[in-house]
Parts: C-alpha cells; sequence; structure tokens
C-alpha cells in the first residue's frame, strides 16, 4: 500500500506507477500530466525549478510527470497514465538546471523513469536536506534569456501546492542572520562570491551512479558500506550491463588497481578488484556470437547466507557466478596467475547432436557410452599430429576404459585382456582419431568392444567430441569365450564402473591428443553425456529392455514399464579427481533413474 515517499518511490522503482493513481497530492507528491516545456518556454524553465526547490524547502518529495489528476473535493488526485515519450525529454537538460538555477544545489536528487513503454512516466525525486539550508531561485520573470543574478525567490511547499516566500519573511531571515554574524565585510563577500562560482562550475568528476538515475541512491548506498575497502572517486559514469548496474571507481591509493561496483537485483552489492573483474569478463569474451561476456558468464554471487555489501580482492583465487546463459559457475585463478570458467556440476537430460555419432551401421546387445563436449573456443585451430596419436595408441592398453573392460571377463574367470588396439572404425585424419579393442568369442565372433574416438569441429559439429564405448556385442559369444557356467547380465555396480571408466578417459585421455586442454578456453560450458542402450531388436523387432541385459533391480520399480534406453547429461569440468568423478556419476544415475520412472532409486544402493 503505498501511503507516504518510501512507499511511492519503492513502486516507481519497481515500474509500477499504476499504484499512485488514487493519491492525492500532498506535501511530498506533485503529478504533472504533461512533461516541462523546457526547449521552448522560459515559464516552464522556472516552474520546473520553483517546484524542486520547493520540496528541498519542505522536507523532500517526488514530483511524476505522466499522470494526469481529477478534481475531487478541491484536491488534485492522481486520475490515470498518460505515460511520456523518452524520446520528448532530455534528463540531462532537467539535471543541468536544476544544479544552474537552485541554490545551493539540491543533493541527491534522482531523474528516473518507471513503467513500460506507453505507460512510461518520469519521476523527479528530491530527498530531505540535512544542512538546514534555504534553496532558493531566481525571481520568475517569464521571459527568455539567463536568470537575473541580483534577483532571488524562496518557493515553499505547503500540502498539495507552492507559493513563494513573501519579501518580508526574506527580509526577516537575512536580519536574523545579520544579527547573528553581523553584517559581512568586503572580504567575507568576496570569499561568498569565490564560494558560489566554485560550487556553480561543474564537478571534477562524475559521481557515484552518476548516468543511471533510476538506480543512483542505491549505488550511492553500496558506495558508502564498502567505502573502507578503498574506494575512491570515481572513474566514469554508471552504466547497465543485464540486469545489473556498475562503474569504475578509483582506488584511494593512487598506483592501486581500481575496483567496479557492481548490483545485482536480489543480491548484495559487490566491488571488485579491476584484475578479477577483468578476468571475469575475458572468461566469457569467446562466447559464440558476439554474446556479451558477462550476459554468457554472470555476474558475482555470495557464498549461500551472505546478504551484506562484500568485498572481491585483487588477490582473490575464486569467484562464483551466476545469472549468464553458460548457468553458474566461477573462475578460478591457477598457481601461474591464469583464470578459466569452469561450470557448477548439474545434471539434466538435454542431449547434443553427437549423441550418436559413430553408431551407425552398429547393432550391438547394449551400448555403455560416455560422450564428452569440448567447446573449445580455439578448436578451429586445433590438430591431431602423427606423433600423439601414436602416444595415444601406446596408453590406450592401460585406460581406465581397458581396465574396465578387462575387469568385467576377470571377474567372471576369464583373463581377456582389452590389450590390443587398431584404427577404426570412426576413421583417423588430422582431424580424428579412433581406435578400438575386440575381443572374440571362440569361433572369432565379437563379444565384448571397447572404442574411442575424438572429433574436432566440422561443418556440422562446433565443438570437439570426445567419446568411449564399451559395448556387448553379443551375450552368448562372451558367455562362450568365458567358459560354463557364467552369467553375461551386468551388475548395476559393473554398468557403474564402465561408466566412470568410460567417462575418465573421454575426459581426460582423449583431450591430450590436441595438446594441452588446460590452456583452452571455453565458448560454452563442456557437458558429458551418458548413454545405456539396448540396441539389437528381437526376432520380433522390438528392442530388448535393459534390465534383461542389466541388474537394474537395486533402482527400485518402474511404473513406467521396461525401457531399452536411459540416459542423463552432466554438465561439469571434464578434468576432475576420481572421488569427485565418483560422486557425480552415483547423483547423476539418480538423476536419470528418476527421470526415467524409477522414483524410489537413491544413491545408497550404487
Amino acid at each position: 500500500m503505498v501511503n507516504d515517499l518510501k512507499s511511492a518511490l519503492a513502486e516507481l522503482e519497481a515500474h509500477r506507477p499504476g499504484s499512485l493513481l488514487g493519491l492525492r497530492e500532498t506535501q511530498w507528491l506533485d503529478a504533472k500530466k504533461a512533461p516541462y516545456r523546457l526547449a521552448d518556454d522560459p515559464k516552464a524553465v522556472e516552474e520546473l525549478t520553483k517546484d524542486v526547490a520547493a520540496f528541498a524547502n519542505g522536507g523532500g518529495g517526488v514530483i511524476v510527470v505522466g499522470i494526469a489528476t481529477r478534481l475531487e473535493h478541491d484536491e488534485e488526485v492522481l486520475d490515470h497514465v498518460v505515460g511520456v515519450d523518452p524520446a520528448a525529454v532530455s534528463v540531462d537538460q532537467i539535471r543541468k538546471l536544476i544544479r544552474q538555477r537552485v541554490s545551493p544545489a539540491p543533493r541527491g536528487v534522482r531523474v528516473g523513469w518507471s513503467g513500460a513503454d506507453g505507460e512510461r512516466v518520469l519521476f523527479i525525486e528530491i530527498p530531505a536536506q540535512t544542512d538546514h539550508a534555504l534553496f532558493a531561485v531566481p525571481a520568475a520573470v517569464g521571459k527568455p534569456g539567463a536568470p537575473r543574478p541580483d534577483t532571488v525567490a524562496v518557493p515553499m511547499r505547503d500540502g498539495d501546492s507552492t507559493y513563494w516566500l513573501p519579501r518580508a519573511e526574506i527580509v526577516q531571515l537575512l536580519s536574523a542572520g545579520v544579527r547573528a554574524s553581523g553584517m559581512p565585510t568586503a572580504q567575507a563577500l568576496a570569499d561568498l562570491v569565490r564560494q558560489a562560482v566554485s560550487e556553480a562550475e561543474p564537478d571534477s568528476g562524475p559521481r557515484v551512479g552518476q548516468g543511471l538515475p533510476d538506480r543512483e541512491r542505491e549505488m550511492r548506498a553500496a558506495y558508502e558500506e564498502l567505502a573502507d575497502a578503498g574506494l575512491g572517486t570515481p572513474a566514469g559514469e554508471a552504466w547497465v550491463q543485464g540486469a545489473a548496474a556498475l562503474q569504475d571507481v578509483r582506488h584511494e591509493i593512487d598506483g592501486e588497481p581500481g575496483w567496479v561496483l557492481c548490483l545485482v537485483p536480489g543480491l548484495p552489492a559487490v566491488v571488485v578488484a579491476e584484475p578479477v573483474w577483468q578476468a571475469i569478463v575475458e572468461a566469457g569474451r569467446r562466447a559464440p556470437g558476439g554474446q556479451d561476456p558477462l550476459a554468457a558468464v554472470g555476474f558475482p554471487r555470495p557464498r549461500a547466507g551472505t546478504d551484506a555489501p562484500w568485498v572481491i580482492p585483487a588477490d582473490a583465487r575464486r569467484v562464483d557466478l551466476d545469472g549468464g546463459s553458460w548457468g553458474p559457475g566461477h573462475v578460478t585463478c591457477s598457481g601461474r596467475g591464469v583464470w578459466r570458467w569452469q561450470p557448477a556440476p548439474r545434471f539434466s537430460l538435454d542431449q547434443g547432436r553427437a549423441a550418436e555419432i559413430g553408431t551407425g551401421g552398429q547393432k550391438p546387445a547394449l551400448r555403455l557410452r560416455a560422450l564428452v563436449n569440448l567447446p573449445w573456443a580455439e578448436a578451429s585451430t586445433l590438430e591431431i599430429s602423427k606423433s600423439r596419436r601414436t602416444q595415444l595408441k601406446q596408453q590406450l592398453p592401460h585406460s581406465a576404459v581397458a581396465g574396465a573392460v578387462t575387469i568385467l571377463s576377470r571377474r567372471r574367470g576369464a583373463e581377456l585382456r582389452a590389450a590390443h588396439w587398431e584404427r577404426g572404425p570412426f576413421g583417423n585424419s588430422g582431424r580424428s582419431a579412433g581406435y578400438t579393442c575386440t575381443i572374440a568369442g571362440p569361433d572369432g565372433t565379437p563379444a565384448v568392444t571397447a572404442s574411442v574416438m575424438l572429433a574436432l569441429p566440422t561443418t556440422m559439429e562446433s565443438t570437439v567430441v570426445a567419446c568411449a564405448d564399451v559395448l556387448i556385442e553379443n551375450p552368448d559369444a562372451w558367455a562362450a569365450a568365458l567358459g560354463p557356467g557364467w552369467d553375461t547380465q551386468l551388475g548395476l555396480d559393473e554398468l557403474q564402473a564402465v561408466l566412470l571408466a568410460a567417462w575418465e578417459t573421454a575426459a581426460e585421455l582423449l583431450p591430450d591428443v590436441v595438446g594441452d586442454p588446460a590452456s583452452l578456453t571455453w565458448a560454452a560450458p563442456p557437458t558429458t553425456e551418458l548413454r545405456i542402450t539396448s540396441e539389437r531388436p528381437a526376432d520380433n523387432g522390438v528392442l530388448p529392455a535393459l534390465d534383461t541385459l542389466v541388474g537394474l533391480g537395486p533402482l527400485g520399480p518402474n511404473d513406467n514399464g521396461p525401457r531399452p534406453k536411459l540416459a542423463v547429461t552432466i554438465t561439469a569440468a571434464p578434468a576432475m579427481e576420481r572421488a569427485e568423478r565418483q560422486h557425480l556419476l552415483r547423483e547423476a544415475l539418480v538423476h536419470m533413474a528418476h527421470a526415467f520412472g524409477y522414483v524410489d532409486a537413491e544413491t545408497d544402493v550404487l
């Protein structure tokens, strides 16, 4: 409910000028249907300065332009929003006239806009003044030209109207001043003139919040709370970037890095040391399509439970970010002083265009896949050299995915090692690398296959794709290779072990083929897609349910019935400690299980 100046300003700042309708003009509220015609009507200039000075003398108030009034019981009532065309109003001219013609210039006057297009209103806030000054304007003449410097008039607010302080009262005030301090000497008058000239000159630099009248008061309050961090004077006008109000501020000590004052709605204000701010901006610089860097990575977010203004100093090594199109994440500074953005881990069912890359012509009974999308900004300059391809082939027999495949048979009493890797089936070139290891049954039928591939961007795919697959090609052939009495259905623990190994291989081993992944920057968040699919149709043409190939019982019942496919996408940095990867895998599998109908699944069973 609007019943005072504070609540009225809150509604205007929330862009709800209609909330003021029904209010009566009062000591603190004045409404104008149309803008002041400052360009061609000298009386309008006099009216503006009179209105502002009257509120300054009367304890503060707000002038709302663009709301018509109606007369009701001899009182003006705000009736309906007319709206003001911003192109027809010069906010800078309003500010300049107030500074030039109201003496002394009232402090903290704010000129801003409220409401949406078509119902936008202008408001001029005049805060209560604390220096006990009497605010005067040149006497009105109603003619073009500069105001006379030898005249003075003092407007006063009385309820919903403004009147001029009578000459007799002005004389009494002057006489009281003379009695208190004596008749001013020539030197005193000269000092007063110099002071008046100094105050009338333009400021030596911008003030806090200048350029954003709608948020100037908020920025001033934040600046005052954070000033002890070493804030100096503003280095330029404030500006808006997305939802944030920003302003460069000098350090109070010459030569020290400056600051950026950042205010985001719903978050406590923060000042960020300029080198750290530049690192944040650079982290999103490679966002595709010319996207604004901060629109990609977002703005600093405090730790949970923090609701007071805070400081990010120049020696900070991590800053959490949110509010950008990339989602929550953070920038961290390495020991070498290199900053890099990484996403905060999260899960979804989103699927990229490369989800089924390399599956054409294959019909395994079961596929366990980890596919990592690596949207590096410098991907077009990458290549796969012969030496790195050779190194990869030498490393694969000792890789995590090779070990996981070997253990599948070892747990069933057979030593069928994934030791021999050959090129294919994905093709090899300067833009791709692929290797496969096949374990065959006694008659040569492929039983279990492990394969890896890395593909650099093409005209069809803009990211680097790294993939590791483990295929149960033919359960019968595998059973024959194992020997009598062994079940080829995978346990849920085996499923996890294989997916973990495939993910680790795709995320950490394969990217090394292009050089040093840690030196590359992101153009979008990296993701990992984990897929569990039954792909060989039965004789009736229907794909078998996954629970015939994997023991999914610990996940609980599925009200949606058997499924031939489960999948989940993890947004997270590719490189991480093994324990963290295991933890994320369990959480991702539970997220996947819930999404596909296993609503009783919990991490405790994994």
